[in-house]
């Protein structure tokens, strides 16, 4: 599928698909320590990914995409990103609607007391679970991973309707890492994660993506397809952050995916709810309404939700973890093995599994040293011309409504 180049000049030493994480880790990475040339495209009109956010008509910072919450153990990453933003410290909460009463998740001891009006104490919380769980030998199902911990009850209050909105399947029918993310509790701590560093951006995703393309060896192309540009833009080494059957031209037919779609709203209060993030597992269309002021902090009169509806069709979010699934995608790695050295393939969608954000940071790192052992041998002196006729080009907008082009 991938043509063949002609190795005696380049216009850019990297081309980068996708402006998301993954993309600008490994751009920002290239250019800042290789002294590399990059051209970053992306099919959308900003920078960021689904992580991408601006503010509205009324001056709230929004998620267009869906909230993003920042959390890691890694070091490394934490570290890694702090050269391109300050955080605001949060800790993110999550309340789910169930028998009328908004209750913490993960489901924890405040829970169980609160739903079943009991007085328990974490060690009779043990033993209430162990009476209640139905164990399994092996787990298999998104089913398995939850009546083996907290039994049928439960698995019916929080987890089958979400399921089942969420990914248009029984959790009988999925993985059992669907529900694996989220474990129970045996004390009473509320927050959704418990990772080393959890924190936002202090102004927000985009300008910490800002940051980290502002290198001069930086280009940017947004609102551009890559496959109408993919045989004009030249190039030693591809880098590419979108889907892999794309890539390939769906050879082999479309991996599933779930979509969402998002319903914004900004009212004339302060305050909608009381926690970041509420969970309706068994009511509405919807699956959760986030209110964006918990996550940012910002001060403001008014205030903006969102509501997620899960959908079919869209752009591709969630991976469906089905053994089906996972056949096919080996059949795309096949393909991407046979490729070899022209192509790296890096993030979500190019490896077909749900990251969080610091596991697609994490993944551009490790690629990025990968392809730092090989630059030296790869990269030859460019001729001078060549070079400086590409950018140029691309300023002079020679490719047309084909892509914007920005430089950074």
């Amino acid at each position: 599928m991938t043509a063949s180049l002609d190795t005696s000049s380049f216009g850019f030493d990297y081309l980068v698909v996708g402006a998301g994480f993954a993309g600008s880790v490994l751009a920002e990475r290239l250019a800042s320590q290789l002294d590399a040339s990059v051209l970053v495209v992306d099919k959308r009109p900003h920078i960021g990914g689904n992580a991408y956010d601006r503010h509205d008509d009324a001056g709230l910072l929004v998620h267009p995409y869906g909230p993003h919450i920042f959390h890691t153990n890694s070091a490394e990453v934490f570290g890694y990103l702090s050269q391109f933003t300050a955080w605001r410290p949060y800790q993110h909460r999550v309340l789910a609607s169930v028998d009328g009463q908004l209750v913490p998740l993960p489901i924890n001891l405040d829970t169980v007391n609160r739903l079943y009006g009991l007085h328990l104490d974490a060690t009779q919380l043990a033993e209430w679970f162990k009476s209640v769980a139905e164990p399994r030998e092996t787990l298999v199902t998104a089913e398995d991973a939850v009546v083996s911990q907290v039994g049928r009850d439960l698995y019916n209050k929080f987890f089958r309707g979400y399921t089942r909105k969420q990914w248009a399947l029984d959790p009988s029918q999925l993985d059992a890492s669907v529900t694996a993310r989220v474990p129970a509790r045996l004390n009473r701590d509320d927050r959704y994660f418990a990772d080393t560093y959890q924190a936002m951006p202090l102004h927000g995703y985009t300008r910490m993506f800002e940051a980290m393309l502002r290198h001069p060896k930086i280009k940017l192309m947004l609102n551009t397809d890559f496959e109408e540009v993919r045989a004009l833009l030249p190039h030693r080494h591809l880098v590419y952050t979108g889907p892999i059957d794309a890539f390939f031209g769906y050879r082999h037919g479309r991996l599933p995916y779930r979509s969402l779609r998002f319903e914004h709203l900004t009212l004339a209060q302060e305050h909608f709810q009381p926690v970041g993030t509420v969970n309706h597992p068994n009511d509405y269309a919807y699956t959760r309404v986030t209110e964006f002021k918990h996550l940012t902090g910002q001060m403001h009169p008014q205030t903006s939700i969102v509501y997620e509806y899960p959908q079919s069709e869209g752009d591709p979010y969630y991976p469906v973890p089905q053994p089906e699934s996972a056949t096919l995608y080996k059949r795309y790695a096949h393909d991407a093995e046979a490729v070899g050295e022209e192509v790296s393939f890096v993030g979500r969608l190019a490896s077909y599994r749900y990251y969080n954000m610091d596991q697609v940071v994490g993944q551009a790192l490790a690629t990025f040293k990968r392809l730092q052992a090989r630059h030296a041998e790869r990269i030859a002196p460019r001729p001078k011309a060549v070079a400086e006729a590409v950018p140029s080009a691309l300023r002079n907008g020679r490719y047309g409504s084909a892509g914007a082009v920005v430089a950074s």
